[in-house]
This record gives structure tokens, C-alpha cells and sequence, in this order.
């Protein structure tokens, strides 16, 4: 059996080859052996085999090898099949000496090398043109040498195809493209914190939206006003949101810029909306809001209006007032300012006046502002309906709504009011009161009454009220009344002296008065005694008995009118006395008057 022809590893330059025997001259007659095998050797070198002859095959490898790994350097195979090629057509007589057995045996160690894969394959895979290659005349041996390398190179393919090839190592997941990187918004809120005769402080918020790149810094640009050549004032990027812009010429105007930076880029700038004047300013502005307008401050209508603000600032700062954000109407409102305060005069003030002013005043770059809050307000509107819902025994149940207008303040009450048709006059029942029902209660049986209710807010009541519709007669029930039977109770009793007499001492020519009370029924009749004499009709004495008081005066007593007074009261059950001393002293005379 013939041996299996050395592939050739890649064939990439056979038809070169090819068109060059054919273009090739006819050979000399002088046989060249060798040549051709000095030529053929690098062939089987780099693993390439010339085409085989009828003769004896090369002896076949003893024991496969493992199989070779594919020569690193498979270019250079190529370029030694190329001048075996081109020299192919320097003879005929070439072709004969490659048959011999110099390229036999030229050819056997070219199979012994062959890779253990080549060898082991088996002979029903040695392609056909192999086949026809080896069994040709020798003189055709050499020509179809780069053709039958194409189908060579087939054989190492299917050998390495019938042996389990490793299986590959499993690839990682393509990780997902890096999203875009975008600039961040424009900063916000840029303004000047300070300035003076050679630097700017300017401060600004970071931007609203900063990203997936984050914020690397700030970048501070400037130009003066009148051009646009910004230029950068900080080499490095800026980290915070303050920067002091240093060494500047005193009286130039600088528009300023302020720019965020990160990988995506620069983003929009944002812009001082005026240009800054260089310029140190003395006494910064600020408004001194007295502390009564830091509240709301409350005027009725017609209130004639005067506020005076003070300020402060250095030169004289510009003055402006607004009201809810748009400009003052000044048929309404007058403003007069001067370089200390600033009066805000209203002569008869109206509900349209309220609202919110604001006082501006501002030194070039720097300003401050203060806000009021002016109300004017008046008496509310009555109640907008009002009605009798339900009556019953002595009771009437009633029902309002709010006003409609509530005077510009709110509603602190009402106050809920009943009028007698017999007589019209109206009561008041309810006041200060603040739900929107009531129940008016202890209503006398047989008479109709209407009601109404008046609104307050803190100017007072409304002027005028809401009167219900109809009206609320209390019917009259038929009651019989039996009063109880009671059973009489006797309440005679014998006198008897609640308060006794007490003794007294008096003195001769002043009037002293006995009393004592009594009771007792039926009204006991009451006697006065000295020393036991009952004492009549006698005129230094009087007598009274007022609802049980009695007593008994005595006019300027004299020496003999000491003793023992008793007072006696008697009725149908009984009697009773009490009993006291009375004693006359007679007055004091000074010495030199017994004399």
C-alpha cells in the first residue's frame, strides 16, 4: 500500500507556483539530482512531504505519537514550498531523479516525522488525486506537486476532526457599553457675597442635575464689560461654592461667569445678570423693619395709612417698593424716601390695599429687602340664609350659612336674636357663638316669635342681619293642673326671747337704748316694767316693737332713773320676761369748777 503523502499545512501559494511551471522554459537535457532534494529537504522539515512514487512506500511510524501541535511558524513553510515550486520546471530530467530512490529515502524521514494524526488516519481518506499522483509516470511526479497540496491539507483536518478535540473554554459575557458621559446642569444662584477696591467674593449653588459622572469642580471665568474675552481666573478647578477673585483694577465693570466641569465636558454657564463695578462699598444697605410691621398689620377701611421704614447704606442706597411682586400704583399709594427712612402713605385706605409690599434698597452690587403685610378690613356681611328647621314643646331649632363677605378678616361669631309678635322687641339669646346651629329654648306657650342672626368679625357686628322667613308659633297643649295637697302645719308657739337684755351703764344726760328680740304665735303683746311698775305712757320713755325687735329708749336719764327693767311678752300660750340692770352715773366735774 502506498504511504499517505505529507500534507502540506497550508497551500495558500499553489497556483503562484503553478503558473510558474507553466510559464517555465523547457529544461536543459543535463541531469541535476541533486538539486531537487536539496530543494525538497526544508519541505519535510516544516512538516511537507513531496508527492510519493509507485515504488516502496516509507516504512510507517512504529507507535503513534501524540499529536504535534500546528507549527508557530507556518510562514515560513510557505515560503519553502515556493522555491521548490518555482525550481520544479528547471529540468525533465529533474523530474525523473525525484522519483529515485535519493528521494525515497528523502521522503521516508519526512514520514517518519509526520504527526502521530497523519500517520493513524485511515486509507479511506487519502484523497484520489493522492492516489493518481503516486501511480503517474515519474516524469509527471514533480508538476502536480502545488496542486496536490489543497487536498493534502484536507487530510490533517479530517484526521484532527476524527479525534475528540478539547472543548474550548467558555467566553465571559461582553459586559454592556459604558453609558454616555454628559456635562451636569449650570450652577444656580450666583451672586456677590463682597467685594472691595481689588476683589469680588462670589458664591453659587451646585447644579441641579450632576449625573452618573459626578462633579469634578468650578471653573470662574471673567471679561470686562463691553467684550467677551472670558478668561479663567483659577488654574486649578474650584471644589467649593465660594471664590474671592483676586487682583482686580479698581473702577472696571466684570461680567462673571461661573461653569461646571466634569468627564462629560463643560456644562451651560450661569451668569451675573449685571456687571460688577470694582468697588468698595462703605455701608453695606439694610432695612430696620420696626418690629410691629413684622407682623401683620390690620387698618379698617378709611384708616388713613402712614409707615415709616428706616434703612441704613452708604452712599445713599436707591429705593424701590413693590406690591405682590409688581409695581405700586401710585394714584394709590405714596412713597416718600430720604437718605434715613423711607414713608409709605396711603390717605383713605381700601379692602383693594391689602397685600404684601416689599421695600428694596440697594448700593450697587449689594441690596437688602423687607416685607409687610397690610390688611384692611371692615364689617362683614349677614349671614347669607337662614332658617327655622323644626319646632316643638318650648323649643326652635334654627339653621344659617356664613356670609358672604367676611369683611376681609374672619368671622369670630355670631349673635342670635328672638322678637314676640305681640310686641316686636328684639332679645338677645346667643352671642359670641360659633356653629351655624342653635336650639333656642324656654319659649312661652301660645306666642309666635321670628328670629335673626347678625355676624362678627373683629370690626364688630354686620351692619344688617338674616331674619328667618317664617315664624315659630308655640302651641298651647291641653294641661290639667292639680296642685298638691298639702297638709297645714301649726306653727303657734308661746313667746320666747331669741335675744335677752344686757345691763348697761349710762350717764346722767345722754340718752340709752334697752334692746331684745321675741317671737312667737300669734304675736305676742310686749310690756316694759321698772322695778316692777309697768311703764305706761310716761314720754321719757318709748317704746317700739318692729317684727319681734323691741326696744326701749330711755331719754336723758337722770339720777333716779337706774334700776331694773324687765320686758314681758305674752300671748294666748304663754309668756316670757327678760330682765336687765341699767345704771346712772353721774358726770365727772373737774376740780377748779368745785371751786
Amino acid at each position: 500500500m502506498p504511504s499517505k503523502p505529507a500534507p502540506i499545512k497550508k497551500a495558500a501559494k499553489k497556483e503562484p507556483a503553478k503558473k510558474e511551471e507553466e510559464k517555465a522554459p523547457e529544461p536543459a537535457p543535463a541531469p541535476a539530482p541533486e538539486p531537487a532534494p536539496a530543494e525538497a529537504a526544508p519541505a519535510p522539515a516544516e512538516g511537507e512531504a513531496a508527492p510519493a512514487e509507485e515504488g516502496p512506500a516509507a516504512p510507517p511510524a512504529e507507535e503513534p505519537k501524540p499529536p504535534t501541535p500546528p507549527p508557530a511558524d507556518a510562514a515560513p513553510t510557505e515560503e519553502a514550498a515556493a522555491p521548490v515550486a518555482a525550481d520544479e520546471p528547471a529540468s525533465d530530467a529533474a523530474a525523473p531523479a525525484a522519483a529515485e530512490e535519493p528521494a525515497v529515502d528523502a521522503a521516508a524521514p519526512a514520514a517518519a516525522e509526520e504527526p502521530a494524526a497523519d500517520a493513524s488516519a485511515p486509507a479511506a481518506e487519502i484523497p484520489p488525486a493522492a492516489t493518481d499522483a503516486a501511480e503517474a509516470p515519474a516524469d509527471a511526479a514533480a508538476a502536480p506537486a502545488a496542486d496536490e497540496a489543497a487536498p493534502a491539507a484536507e487530510a490533517p483536518a479530517d484526521a484532527e476532526a476524527a479525534e475528540a478535540p478539547a472543548p474550548e473554554e467558555p467566553k465571559a459575557p461582553t459586559p454592556p457599553p459604558p453609558p454616555p458621559k454628559e456635562p451636569t446642569s449650570a450652577p444656580v444662584e450666583l451672586f456677590i457675597e463682597d467685594k472691595n477696591d481689588t476683589s469680588v467674593t462670589i458664591i453659587w449653588s451646585q447644579p441641579e442635575n450632576i449625573g452618573l459622572s459626578g462633579l469634578d469642580g468650578y471653573t470662574i471665568e471673567i471679561c470686562k464689560e463691553g467684550t467677551e474675552d472670558w478668561k479663567a481666573v483659577n488654574e486649578d478647578l474650584q471644589k467649593s461654592c465660594r471664590y474671592v477673585i483676586k487682583n482686580q483694577t479698581t473702577g472696571d465693570r466684570l461680567k462673571i461667569r461661573v461653569v461646571a466641569v466634569n468627564a462629560g465636558g463643560r456644562s451651560p454657564p450661569v451668569t451675573l445678570p449685571e456687571a460688577v463695578l470694582v468697588k468698595e462699598i462703605a455701608d453695606r444697605p439694610k432695612v430696620r423693619l420696626p418690629r410691629f410691621l413684622r407682623q401683620r398689620y390690620v387698618a379698617n377701611v378709611g384708616d388713613k395709612i402712614n409707615l415709616t421704614i428706616p434703612f441704613t447704606g452708604k452712599p445713599k442706597p436707591v429705593v424701590t417698593w413693590t406690591k405682590d411682586g409688581k409695581p405700586l400704583d401710585a394714584k394709590r399709594v405714596n412713597i416718600r424716601s430720604s437718605d434715613r427712612d423711607s414713608i409709605l402713605f396711603i390717605r383713605t385706605s381700601e379692602r383693594d390695599d391689602s397685600g404684601v409690599y416689599e421695600m428694596c434698597v440697594k448700593v450697587d452690587d449689594f441690596e437688602d429687602k423687607a416685607s409687610l403685610i397690610l390688611q384692611i378690613v371692615e364689617l362683614p356681611g349677614p349671614p347669607a340664609t337662614m332658617k327655622i328647621v323644626d319646632t316643638w314643646g318650648f323649643n326652635v331649632a334654627l339653621e344659617w350659612t356664613p356670609p358672604v363677605d367676611s369683611g376681609n378678616t374672619d368671622i369670630k361669631g355670631y349673635t342670635v336674636q328672638k322678637a314676640d309678635k305681640k310686641t316686636g322687641d328684639w332679645f338677645t339669646v346667643l352671642e359670641h357663638y360659633h356653629r351655624l346651629n342653635a336650639t333656642i329654648s324656654d319659649l312661652i306657650m301660645g306666642n309666635t316669635y321670628k328670629f335673626r342672626v347678625f355676624a362678627e368679625n373683629k370690626c364688630g357686628l354686620s351692619e344688617t342681619a338674616a331674619v328667618t322667613k317664617g315664624e315659630a308659633k308655640i302651641l298651647k297643649t291641653g294641661i290639667d293642673y292639680k296642685p298638691p295637697n298639702y297638709q297645714e302645719r301649726d306653727f303657734t308657739e308661746a313667746p320666747k326671747f331669741t335675744t335677752p337684755l344686757s345691763d348697761r351703764a349710762t350717764t346722767v344726760g345722754y340718752s340709752t337704748k334697752l334692746l331684745c328680740s321675741v317671737r312667737g304665735e300669734p304675736k305676742p303683746k310686749v310690756q316694759w316694767m321698772k322695778n316692777q311698775m309697768i311703764i305706761g305712757d310716761d314720754p321719757k320713755f318709748r317704746q317700739i316693737c318692729v317684727q319681734g325687735i323691741c326696744s326701749l329708749e330711755i331719754r336723758k336719764p337722770g339720777n333716779f332713773d337706774g334700776g331694773v327693767y324687765t320686758c314681758k311678752a305674752m300671748n294666748k300660750h304663754g309668756e316670757a320676761t327678760v330682765c336687765c340692770k341699767l345704771e346712772v352715773k353721774q358726770a365727772a366735774v373737774p376740780d377748779a369748777a368745785k371751786k
